[in-house]
């Protein structure tokens, strides 16, 4: 249910409020820089050694699972502009811990500190989204939300070096205050949604619903072979004589592919694509700039699979949380939507054992046409994915298969 100031619409037929977490997602991503450097700070400023470092990496990895799930069930009970506040302030304190440390022992408690609060802010903002949205405009706006993310991310980067050639500690307070001053966007300007409490709100079992299991099964796969962009690709680069400065410019490019390709979204014969077809598609497109990954021998060709792959990216960005948000009960969205974001929790311990394990036992080429396969495995999966999730009523086009 939606407040009278929820109704409003701007610009394209959204909500304010979808436009308001767009600000606030961009404010947030503008610091959120400090996760590539938090080993090598780990290592640096508190004489970790690398193993060490990765464990801690695992235990943050692994904190953020039950962080989800912290943020759907707060969601679902006390409201999402609440549960967005106590994980945006949450995770701004445990980076000025992590900042203000002096001993190892301080900091590792710190880092599992941060990965229980960092993920809180995910399922009340995607449950708010699919509040204020009708089906049609789900993939719209969760797409929005992460272009707003790719956008900043530019951004990102050229502060992270700035900072980082003064002090790695600097990063963790430029985080935490990009945290606040988001915190401050969504208390301002944040209208508190007022949604309708009925007993089947107390009955709501995520888990127990097979076609959500499906879609975190395949989703962890997704988040698995995403993951090797941050993972695989450094390796990769530096296997082939470059140095990893270039993955900063990859990463520039990615970003720029994205935020310049959204237009295409809007082409009506992208716009009659339901969700299944058109992640069918993102996967294939994704899988092609893979496998070039692992041919590429110059900069322009790694350069070409970075476009290509950051296409197949477009294609798939708010797909997944709109089918989600969908079969979720409304008064449940946010549990829904914990329960599945958790894949990338489980995908934060197994990618980086994949990655190393291909790199090391086969190489570049063996590491990439993996993912590019494990990619067009998901492609072929949508078709079953469609049938499972049709309505009794009717095919599928995209109001047809809201099942509640």
């Amino acid at each position: 249910m939606t407040t009278g100031a929820d109704a409003t619409t701007c610009r394209r037929g959204l909500s304010t409020t979808v436009w308001i977490l767009v600000l606030a997602r961009a404010v947030n991503r503008l610091g959120a820089f400090t996760m590539p450097f938090l080993a090598l700070t780990l290592v640096q400023d508190f004489d970790a050694s690398v193993s060490e470092s990765g464990y801690l990496l695992a235990a943050f990895g692994l904190a953020t699972i039950p962080s989800r799930l912290f943020g759907g069930h707060l969601a679902d009970s006390i409201g999402g502009k609440g549960t967005i506040l106590i994980g945006l302030t949450g995770t701004a304190t445990a980076q000025l811990c992590i900042a203000g440390s002096q001993t190892l022992s301080q900091a590792t408690v710190a880092v599992v500190a941060l990965g229980l609060m960092f993920e809180v802010y995910e399922p009340p903002s995607q449950s708010i989204i699919a509040d204020v949205t009708s089906a049609d405009q789900r993939p719209m706006a969760y797409g929005l939300f992460a272009a707003a993310m790719a956008a900043a991310g530019m951004g990102a980067g050229l502060l992270a070096a700035l900072l980082a050639s003064v002090d790695l500690r600097w990063l963790f307070v430029a985080d935490s205050a990009t945290c606040l001053v988001c915190a401050g966007v969504v208390a301002a300007l944040l209208p508190r949604l007022r949604r309708e409490r009925t007993r089947h709100a107390m009955k709501v079992k995520a888990w127990a619903d097979r076609r959500l299991l499906s879609m975190l099964a395949l989703g962890t796969v997704f988040a698995v072979i995403y993951l090797q962009v941050t993972i695989a690709l450094p390796l990769t680069l530096t296997e082939r004589g470059y140095s990893t400065s270039l993955v900063g410019v990859l990463f520039t490019l990615s970003a720029t592919t994205m935020v310049l390709g959204r237009p295409l979204l809007a082409r009506p014969r992208m716009r009659s694509l339901d969700d299944f077809h058109a992640m069918a598609v993102g996967y294939t497109i994704l899988a092609g700039g893979l496998l070039l990954n692992g041919f590429a021998t110059s900069m322009l060709g790694f350069g070409i699979a970075t476009v290509i792959w950051s296409i197949g990216d477009l294609m798939l960005l708010g797909r997944v949380y709109t089918i989600v948000a969908s079969i979720a009960p409304e008064t449940g969205r946010g549990q829904y939507l914990a329960v599945y974001g958790i894949s990338w929790g489980l995908a934060a311990v197994a990618a980086p054992l994949l990655g190393t394990q291909l790199l090391e036992h086969g190489g570049p080429r063996l590491a990439w046409t993996t993912l590019a396969a494990l990619s067009l495995g998901l492609a072929s999966a949508q078709p079953a994915l469609r049938t499972r999730f049709r309505s009794p009523k009717a095919g599928l086009l995209r109001d047809s298969w809201y099942l509640s």
